[in-house]
This record gives structure tokens, C-alpha cells and sequence, in this order.
């Protein structure tokens, strides 16, 4: 078949074969999508179509996005191995596209990612190392702050006193039960459930959070996380009775934190309102509200909850996720280390004996 423009055509057919090999794996269109993105990027910035592609490409595309672009690690890896995938794809004896490209441009398609020049996961966070969970006294203060902001609305008069209630406790039910501003936001009414074994906490005993973080490709993750707060399902039921009716067309709504529009809020504006508050307490700028989640697992760690609830509770595959997570006390390590001293003196004892 002759085309008018061979090269552009056989790209588009590489790529839409790619992502119905893809859809055919149950991916997510979004992550069909972006992947097919950064390969157009990645020709863009080579000028050459991928039959043309060689490693040299791939190392001055790292480099830009490196030393020029500022792009982070997580951000690299998952650029390059978006490359590496589509040239699996097309370099694969499977497909026809080596013959093709032969025929039609006599050269054909090679693996240009290797691991000589792509940034391997080697570690296990790659994010901002300023995030840090809050102190409790830091917790705490945040709360007051926010608990503040209502009586302050109310004194004076001025609009905003549901919107800043709502906050308040939307900001401790992160906390209390380790959740992720997209799982907070996301929660309905019918997400609560009550817990046999702790039936003094009614119907508030547990949370199903339908919307947990997904793996890459797949859907969310769904979990019960129970409740270990009290103090925290009191804040959240009372919100729930006597404040969330109050929010216009409440009764066509489902989720559990609407806006004064009776809309649903979104991560963003937890964001945005966290950050009004953090600044306002004068707290480092590098905290945001996820940082309520990692408190939420240093906490119950340092109050000697077993580690293996916890890492069920905030829905970490790994161990080593959860351990990440912990940045435990100076009191609760010097706990730690009297008692491994304690442990070490007594078998030196019995050891003499």
C-alpha cells in the first residue's frame, strides 16, 4: 500500500498497536494515554522516528531532563520506562514492525534503554526529603487553629463558619485514620460500618475506602481501615449530624464533605486550606496535608500498635512502605534503646552467673 507519509503513518500504527496490546493487559486509559505522550515527547525531542532511535538519544533526553528540566527522579524512571516498554513493544518478534520498518526505510527499531544509561529504583522514597510527619504538638496545634477559625466565624459574624468546621474535621479524620487527600475526598455516606469489636463506636467503627492509591496500570485499591481514635469518630459524626445538613442540596448528595454548592470537595482545596493554616502557624512550607498521614503511622508505632495493623491500616503492600513512613521521636529511640540496653545488661548478668 503506498502512502503519502510513510513515517508518520507507521508511527501512528506503532503507537495505536501499543495501546491496544495495553488495553488488552486491563491498563487505564490514563496511563495508555500519558505513556503514549512521552513517546511523542521523546521524538520531538530526538527529531528522529523510532527506527532511527539509538542509546546516544536516550542519554541526551536524560540529560535535558536532568540538568535542564529539573525533573525528578520518580519522574525520569517512569519517562524512561515508558521508552523502554514502547521499544520492547516494537522490537518484539511478536509484532511486525522490525520487517516492516525494514522494507519500508531499510533499518529497523532496537532497544535504546538499558541499564547503563536509565535511572534504576534504588530507593525506596524519592520524594522531597523536607516531608516529615508533624509533631503531636504540631498535630494538635493545627487542630486548635482549626477548631479556631469556626469560633471565629461565628463571633464575628462572618461567612465561612460551616466550610472551616468541615475542614477541621477533615483534617483530623486524615490523620486519625491515615488516609490520602484523594481517599478523604472521595469518601460517601455509605462508606461507614460499625466494628463487632468495638460496638461503642456505632456505626463509626470502621471505613471502607473504595478509592485508595492504585498500582501502575491497575484500578484503585480498596481497604477497611478501622477506627483507633475515639476522640476522632466523636469530630466526625458530629460534623455528619448536625453540620452536614446544613450544606446546600445536601439531600442529592452523597459525599461525606460537600462544598457550599453542594458539590463534592476536591483534594485541591484540602490542599489549598492546609496550606492557609500551615503558613498561618508559621510550619515549614514542605508540609502538606500527606504529611498527616505519615503522623498518623509514626504515632501509632511509637504508642507501640503493632506494625503489621498499621501497615494494613494505611494500605501498604510492603513493610518496608510503612517504614518509610515512621519518623518516631527522640523519646520514643532513647525508649527503645533503654530497653536494648536493659535486654543487653541482663544476659550479660545471667551469662556470669
Amino acid at each position: 500500500m503506498f502512502l503519502l507519509h510513510p513515517e508518520d503513518a507507521v508511527f501512528d500504527a506503532m503507537l495505536d498497536g501499543w495501546g491496544k496490546q495495553q488495553r488488552g493487559r486491563r491498563l487505564e486509559a490514563d496511563t495508555i494515554d500519558e505513556r503514549a505522550r512521552i513517546v511523542r515527547r521523546f521524538m520531538e525531542f530526538s527529531e528522529e522516528y523510532p527506527w532511527n532511535w539509538t542509546a546516544a538519544h536516550m542519554d541526551e533526553w536524560s540529560f535535558s531532563l536532568t540538568a535542564e528540566q529539573g525533573r525528578a527522579k520518580s519522574t525520569i524512571r517512569s519517562y524512561q520506562g515508558a521508552i523502554r516498554q514502547f521499544c520492547d513493544f516494537i522490537t518484539s518478534p511478536h509484532y511486525r514492525w522490525v520487517a516492516e520498518c525494514e522494507k519500508r526505510f531499510g533499518t529497523h527499531p532496537v532497544q535504546i534503554c538499558h541499564e547503563w544509561n536509565t535511572a534504576a529504583h534504588l530507593e525506596e522514597y524519592e520524594g522531597d526529603a523536607e516531608r516529615r510527619p508533624l509533631t503531636r504538638e504540631e498535630c494538635q496545634a493545627l487542630f486548635d487553629y482549626a477548631d479556631d477559625r469556626v469560633e471565629h466565624a461565628i463571633r464575628y459574624g462572618r461567612k465561612g463558619a460551616l466550610t472551616a468546621y468541615r475542614d477541621a474535621t477533615v483534617f483530623k479524620t486524615i490523620y486519625a485514620w491515615g488516609l490520602r487527600c484523594q481517599e478523604v475526598s472521595r469518601l460517601d455516606l455509605t462508606d461507614f460500618y460499625r466494628n463487632p469489636k468495638a460496638p461503642e463506636l456505632g456505626r463509626y467503627g470502621q471505613i471502607h475506602v473504595r478509592y485508595g492509591k492504585a498500582s501502575k496500570g491497575s484500578g484503585p485499591r480498596r481497604r477497611m481501615v478501622a477506627s483507633v481514635m475515639p476522640w476522632a469518630v466523636e469530630s466526625l459524626e458530629d460534623y455528619l449530624v448536625n453540620l452536614r445538613p446544613r450544606f446546600r442540596h445536601h439531600a442529592d448528595r452523597k459525599a461525606v464533605w460537600l462544598t457550599e454548592r453542594g458539590g463534592r470537595l476536591k483534594p485541591r482545596e484540602i490542599e489549598t486550606r492546609f496550606a492557609a493554616y500551615r503558613d498561618a502557624l508559621g510550619f515549614a512550607k514542605e508540609l502538606v496535608p500527606h504529611c498527616l498521614r505519615h503522623s498518623h503511622v509514626t504515632h501509632q508505632i511509637e504508642d507501640g500498635v503493632d506494625p503489621k495493623f498499621v501497615q494494613e491500616q494505611v494500605g501498604h503492600r510492603f513493610a518496608s512502605t510503612t517504614a518509610i513512613y515512621t519518623g518516631v521521636s527522640t523519646d520514643f529511640m532513647n525508649t527503645m534503646m533503654r530497653n536494648a540496653l536493659d535486654r543487653a545488661f541482663k544476659d550479660e548478668e545471667l551469662e556470669t552467673v
